[in-house]
């Protein structure tokens, strides 16, 4: 020990701690001990870490499972009565055949409505669908 450090000398302690009124040294015992204590708590940190990082893994794995389950349940509900295996959702063809027989009309007054455009058009074929396109904010039509 360098005297220079010590200002007051309390002497050994049970602990093996040499203590002065500025620092404390300890004996190198006391430093072994203290250090595989510490050793010891950091190891045990990283075991409650790790076995609830695999506990977390655990949970997130059953969460997708049920999320799985009902996500077949809805497609399920969604396929048509009566046609089992096939899907209420038209196929490519089937949308290109309905644009082909599709027809735009523009400058449409803004007050017009479905049934009115419906009625006028009656004259020229069969109308399978009527759509007038609306704002998403507002809900009124585009005209």
């Amino acid at each position: 020990m360098d005297p220079n450090t010590l200002t007051a000398y309390n002497g050994n302690n049970n602990n093996g701690i040499l203590s002065t009124s500025s620092d404390v040294i300890l004996s190198p015992k006391r430093q072994d001990s203290i250090s595989d204590s510490l050793l010891d708590s950091s190891e045990m940190n990283d075991e409650t870490d790790i076995e609830t990082m695999r506990q977390r893994i655990h949970e997130m794995e059953e969460e997708a499972e049920k999320l799985k389950q009902m996500q077949f349940e809805v497609e399920k509900q969604m396929q048509i009565p009566g046609t089992t295996g096939t899907s209420q959702f038209p196929t490519i063809e089937e949308k290109m055949e309905a644009d082909q027989k599709s027809v735009y009309v523009g400058n449409v007054d803004y007050s017009a409505t479905a049934q009115e455009l419906e009625n006028h058009f009656h004259g020229c074929g069969s109308i399978h669908r009527v759509t007038i396109l609306c704002d998403k904010f507002t809900g009124q039509p585009k005209g």
